[in-house]
């Protein structure tokens, strides 16, 4: 690449980053090779039981783990996901307690190589930051013909942390699910949509905020999804 990401984070907030770019960066920091077996646990995720009862189109589950700037990363015991009101409006000051992630997954090598790279990249940006709070998140957005499904129902919002990665890791029969990225002001600084497995989208939330549309299924005789991994980093020294 001619820019690289992390010169596109620092510039404007926000870098959009297509997979195969993203492959081979992963794949200087790790192994890949249980991908098939890290796609296929999205199958086996649980329903958001914090959505409202006819709004049920969120599937998840949760890891924290702690990551240093020498490179160790340690999952943590499970325990609750937090907001604050300022940062998500329809459940901030809320604990919510999701599934786990499963330990094949969590402590596989895609899992382990997606930290590790994100560990060195989010330290290149915050080279003063010792230790990272990090949270993992499966998601599954259903799209049904009777119900759209929103990737972000908390509408454009930051996080309340340092920096996210969201990477697509299925599509399918879907329409839209399009990010657009605010700066400060509300001005969107661009839009893209995730539409390849390994499809990037990476954030200093400190700076800009973002916000994905409804997805609806192309073919109205059957359900769609998307399935992304997020994970975020916030300074934990």
């Amino acid at each position: 690449m001619t820019v690289t990401i992390d010169a596109q984070i620092a510039d404007v907030g926000y870098a959009f980053v297509r997979a195969a770019d993203v492959r081979a960066a992963l794949a200087a920091s790790g192994s890949l090779s249980d991908w098939p077996a890290f796609a296929e646990s999205w199958n086996h995720l649980d329903v958001d039981t914090y959505l409202a009862e006819r709004a049920r189109y969120r599937r998840r589950r949760f890891a924290p783990y702690r990551a240093d700037a020498g490179g160790a990363i340690e999952r943590q015991p499970h325990q609750p996901h937090y907001q604050h009101v300022d940062y998500n409006r329809l459940f901030g000051g809320v604990e919510r307690w999701f599934s786990p992630i499963d330990s094949n997954v969590g402590d596989g090598p895609v899992m382990t190589t997606i930290l590790r790279f994100c560990t060195r990249l989010f330290g290149s940006l915050a080279p003063d930051v010792a230790s990272w709070r990090v949270e993992v998140h499966q998601f599954r957005i259903e799209a049904r013909s009777d119900l759209a499904g929103e990737p972000t129902p908390e509408g454009v919002h930051r996080d309340g942390v340092d920096f996210v990665l969201v990477l697509l890791v299925d599509r399918d029969n879907i329409v839209s699910g399009t990010t657009t990225v605010y700066d400060g002001e509300g001005r969107p600084l661009g839009s893209f949509t995730l539409t390849e497995p390994f499809d990037a989208a990476l954030v200093d939330d400190r700076r800009v905020s973002h916000g994905v549309t409804p997805v609806s299924p192309l073919d109205p005789s059957r359900a769609g999804h998307r399935d992304v991994l997020v994970v975020t980093f916030r300074r934990a020294d």
